[in-house]
């Protein structure tokens, strides 16, 4: 067998693999040989039949298959010989000169193949003891706490239906049915609806209208969209929502006692508030872990410096501008609206793209000098999320990570990134400062490695910084109603 380099371009290599006929009829002869006496023909014992028969009935066939399994396998061998990792699955090209291919099959031509690829830069890896980061804490206070829980209890109140009027504070139970232009529009209808006035739920102007209706009133409400409201067909638009009230209820006294805790099926308010504080905490070290994670990735930014296999940039464009455009249109919004143009757009997320490939490397070669691993059971827990996600689909995500070639991947990528990064903290120094929950929630205007540039052509969102490329299915959004509910502020839960 040749090896034949025909183009070494930055990272870009080209080889020839040439395999002699000679060598290909020996190893088909071999097979031959091995199936000799376990080939059953008419006409011939057992055992008994000479090769050349056999050559002649099974002999392409079995050439066929040689010649597949050498495509197959021999590139990743030849360029593990090389010293090579491909950083994609390498492209194979042979001839499509039919005569050519069959002389290859009768053993008459040499097998010859072309296999293109590109390869991972070696890197050497850094000291990281020069790496400083600053971990911001914040020290959840005792009024922070029974905020919360107080919270919990106004969401988990009781009301007691009234004859009289309603007023800020009641929860008024109403069918409505929303109109623009006099034309009803999808997702404006809803019967039953719960809505307690003073709560901000529906958009500005609507719960103001609600104030002096009892049960059996009927009224025609107006109001504005707001100009960023999600749905662009009603953003900025009037609209009038035809009112049926069926109920006024007045809300039950607020106590935070044992009582509210045992009906959130705890043994004690001081249970209650040991859990609402955990939730808080574990909030804020989300985000504590997020800031610090971005301030090892910018360092290693800074540190690592080379050129990126462009296959793998190209993927990971692809996957960002498909999550822009995804958001853009949802939110009805031009790259114009966002301050840049298209062209703009794609040369910021282009270097974005970069730097969350190269981090990737970067990481990859930490982790696997460290000896990181992903366990199975963590395999199997991230599986499982994912399987929550799709309540009803289980079987389907089990058949995909279980059939596409790389899924597995996808869960893998994340844990092995989280886990070199907590192997990196436990090497460069971290010091600790106390902050305020709006110092440690206030965004830079300059972090965030979903914001490459001042101009972002997109939304603004709160993202974990992606060094290593994987893709994952995204999560089935529930359908929601079009209709006057606007986003509740989130809240923790006593689960």
């Amino acid at each position: 067998m040749q090896v034949i380099e025909t183009l070494a371009e930055g990272l870009k290599r080209e080889i020839k693999v040439v395999i002699p006929a000679k060598d290909m009829e020996q190893q088909m002869n071999e097979r031959l040989a091995d199936v000799k006496d376990k080939v059953r023909i008419n006409g011939f014992r057992p055992g008994k039949v000479p090769v050349s028969h056999i050559k002649k009935m099974y002999g392409k066939s079995i050439m066929a298959e040689l010649v597949n399994e050498i495509v197959r396998d021999k590139p990743t061998s030849i360029i593990s010989e090389r010293g090579e990792k491909s950083a994609t699955q390498p492209e194979i090209a042979m001839t499509e000169d039919e005569a050519e291919a069959n002389k290859i099959l009768d053993g008459q031509a040499d097998l010859e193949f072309t296999v293109a690829y590109e390869v991972i830069p070696p890197i050497e890896l850094k000291p990281v003891d020069k790496i400083k980061v600053t971990r911001e804490v914040v020290e959840v206070s005792e009024d922070e706490v029974n905020e919360q829980i107080e919270k919990i209890a106004e969401n988990a109140r009781s009301y007691e239906t009234k004859k009289g009027k309603a007023a800020d504070g009641d929860r008024v139970t109403m069918d409505y049915l929303g109109k623009v232009e006099g034309v009803a529009f999808d997702g404006g209808k809803d019967e039953d609806a719960e809505l307690v006035i003073g709560s901000n739920r529906f958009i500005p102007g609507f719960e103001e209208q609600l104030v002096g209706l009892k049960a059996g009133d009927e009224k025609v409400i107006t109001v504005n969209f707001p100009a960023e409201y999600p749905a662009a067909n009603l953003a900025g638009k009037e609209a009038t929502f035809d009112i049926t009230v069926k109920e006024v209820a007045a809300p039950a006294a607020l106590e935070l006692n044992d009582e509210l805790a045992t009906n959130l099926g705890l043994e004690s308010l001081e249970k209650l508030k040991e859990v609402v504080r955990g939730q808080i905490e574990s909030q804020y070290g989300n985000i504590t872990r997020q800031k610090v994670k971005r301030q090892v990735l910018d360092q290693l930014d800074e540190m690592y410096q080379f050129d990126t296999p462009s296959k793998l940039v190209d993927a990971e464009f692809e996957n960002i501008w498909r999550q822009i455009n995804t958001d853009l249109a949802q939110s009805g919004k031009t790259f114009a609206d966002e301050d840049t143009t298209e062209e703009e757009a794609r040369d910021e997320y282009r270097k974005l793209a970069e730097r969350r490939v190269r981090l990737g490397l970067v990481l990859s070669e930490i982790g696997e000098k460290a000896g990181v691993e992903v366990t199975e059971d963590e395999m199997q827990r991230a599986l499982y999320a994912q399987l929550q996600q799709f309540p009803g689909q289980q079987k389907e995500i089990l058949d995909f990570f279980r059939n596409t070639p790389g899924a597995s991947a996808s869960l893998r990528a994340p844990i092995f990134e989280e886990k070199v990064v907590d192997h990196l903290l436990s090497e460069v120094s971290v010091t600790d400062k106390t902050v305020t929950k709006e110092e440690l929630t206030a965004e830079d205007e300059d972090e965030g490695d979903d914001k490459p540039a001042k101009k972002k052509a997109a939304p603004k969102k709160k993202a974990e910084p992606k060094a290593e490329a994987a893709e994952g299915d995204e999560k089935a959004a529930p359908k929601k109603k079009a209709a006057p509910k606007k986003k509740k502020a989130d809240e923790a839960d006593a689960e």
